[in-house]
């Protein structure tokens, strides 16, 4: 299969989802940049589309190139409490940067707002319906195409996201950062699900803290709930592009790896292939990825799904599937090595003979 491009931008998420089309997100933005040198951990906040616009402007490029059809802003965190004067700018630069590249391919537009960290401590429903309010007028201002909710602990706050979002008659996603244990308050998965779709939200799902495998039993959670309820939604799911199978209830940063020790957890693009072809048995049509998703992990999820969207991405221009492209190679154990069941079946080794397989969570 060739590669080509895409179905049309003119068509929104929900044309698209609802004509069973597989919508691929793009991947980490944070992390990425922070081993790029340009996010300082801490408080993750998205500077870098006024201080480095060329840096965002890349990766951007690069999860287009790999697949993504949907460029989500770099807004992680960026309200008025977290950026005081600055959050203005960065919403505004974050939205020009994403519709640019956008443009440029079968892509559309989403702004994302995220959790607040007054509602662990106010639970002041006015003060943080404020703050997504005023990032919500710059998108609407930015005329983005859809609306997303993403990382969100509890699902009352998820709620009232939705309930903001809904304000812009665009269509609105929402996915929380939750395991197969539900919420911090101890709603299932399920129950999120129901509660956000009854708000409005019309694609629902989990984002971030989690791996592949977890992420996908939580969706499997969230869809029976949904379909118990007698109700409908799209399924969305962007795990994260690590293995995390000793994770508690909090996530990946309850491990004593985050953030700065996690690389020996990274999936491979062979474990991000298998990840999309379960993601689409389950009936998941918007697959993505977070923290620790790159760019090649998004050409695995549109490599996998080829036969399903039509078309190879860019960037599978340089890359031969299951490895096809060691025929090539001078040494015959490695040209061995250019066939699916070899990739399949390969149990990678970490190279750390002194270091445990799992860790134990610091909550």
């Amino acid at each position: 299969m060739a590669p080509a491009g895409g179905l049309g931008a003119q068509r929104g998420i929900l044309e698209r989802l609802d004509r069973g089309e597989v919508v691929v997100g793009d991947g980490s933005f944070l992390i990425t940049l922070e081993k790029r040198g340009y996010v300082k951990a801490g408080l993750w906040t998205p500077e870098a589309v006024v201080e480095h616009p060329n840096a965002v402007r890349q990766l951007h490029m690069e999860f287009l190139r790999a697949g993504a059809n949907v460029m989500q802003t770099f807004t992680f965190s960026a309200n008025e409490e977290n950026m005081e004067s600055k959050w203005e700018d960065v919403n505004d630069a974050a939205c020009n940067l994403a519709r640019e590249v956008a443009g440029q391919g079968d892509a559309l537009v989403a702004g994302g707002i995220c959790q607040t960290s007054i509602y662990k401590h106010h639970k002041d429903e006015a003060r943080v319906k404020k703050l997504f309010r005023l990032q919500l007028e710059i998108f609407v201002r930015k005329n983005v195409d859809f609306l997303i909710a993403e990382y969100f602990e509890h699902a009352e706050e998820a709620v009232w996201a939705v309930e903001v979002l809904k304000e812009s008659g665009k269509p609105v996603a929402a996915t929380m950062c939750i395991g197969p244990k539900g919420d911090k308050h101890g709603i299932t998965p399920g129950e999120c699900a129901v509660r956000l779709v009854k708000a409005g939200a019309s694609v629902i799902g989990v984002n971030c803290r989690f791996g592949p495998r977890t992420s996908l039993k939580t969706m499997k959670l969230m869809k029976e709930g949904v379909q118990a309820a007698g109700l409908r939604a799209h399924l969305m799911v962007q795990s994260l592009g690590l293995h995390t199978p000793d994770c508690g209830q909090g996530g990946f940063v309850d491990l004593p790896e985050y953030p700065f020790g996690l690389e020996p957890r990274v999936a491979t693009r062979w474990d991000i292939q298998k990840y999309a072809r379960e993601a689409y048995n389950l009936g998941v049509r918007y697959i993505g990825g977070c923290c620790g998703f790159e760019p090649y992990h998004i050409r695995a999820i549109a490599e996998e799904l080829a036969p399903e969207r039509g078309f190879l991405p860019p960037a599978s221009e340089k890359h031969g599937g299951w490895g096809s492209g060691l025929n090539m190679h001078t040494k015959p154990w490695v040209r061995a090595r250019a066939r699916r069941e070899y990739w399949e079946q390969m149990l990678p080794a970490s190279g750390r003979p002194f270091c445990p397989s799992l860790s134990k969570p610091d909550v």
